[in-house]
């Protein structure tokens, strides 16, 4: 697919993401985080497998990763990287902090610079709605599922997986359809919607 192919589908998919989750019912339950969240379990490099497009990852050719590093009890160092259509390196660093001490599952993500994620305070925009037993995969977005990725400590997913990664997502109130795979260096080649893989 090339750029420009995927920057008609991504933005198709969310005019059409943005009906789809405007339609649902109005008394539709917020994104659930995780009971707990081992935080120094989930330390350390993602790899995206697959997310709902955002205006800021068009420019994401490939292996799109983030990396996270403790910095204190309530802030975590993200680190976000991928392989541009240029083939040039992009990356941005900014700071997540804990809203939920309880399950340490939800944060207000912030990038300084980033317009309206500017600020280290703000409501929560990253929930850990599922992780693994043994922390190998993940499924986060935001309260109102307008962003959602798929991530792994590997760049490559079994059949067996991409079909519990798809049954994960459609159980937390996604459409499968909306969430596109993320080529990755060892991993898929191809950009396709979840709900056809």
């Amino acid at each position: 697919m090339t750029r420009k192919s995927l920057i008609r589908t991504a933005v198709g998919l969310l005019a059409t993401g943005g009906v789809v989750l405007l339609a649902a019912p109005a008394a539709a339950a917020p994104l659930a985080p995780v009971p707990s969240l081992d935080v120094q379990r989930y330390l350390g490099t993602w790899h995206q497998l697959a997310a709902v497009p955002q205006p800021f990852s068009l420019n994401c050719a490939r292996d799109t990763e983030a990396t996270y590093t403790l910095l204190d009890a309530q802030n975590v160092r993200v680190e976000n990287s991928c392989t541009t259509w240029a083939g040039g390196d992009n990356r941005i660093v900014g700071n997540a902090r804990v809203n939920d001490p309880a399950t340490m599952a939800q944060l207000h993500v912030s990038f300084p610079g980033v317009s309206t994620q500017d600020s280290p305070d703000g409501p929560t925009n990253y929930v850990v709605s599922h992780i693994a037993d043994d922390y190998s995969w993940a499924l986060v977005g935001d309260p109102g599922r307008f962003s959602g990725f798929v991530l792994s400590r590997s760049a490559s997913a079994s059949p067996e997986r991409w079909r519990e990664i798809r049954a994960v997502v459609e159980s937390r109130g996604y459409n499968s359809c909306l969430l596109l795979t993320s080529p990755a260096t060892g991993g898929r080649e191809d950009i396709r919607p979840l709900c056809t893989v």
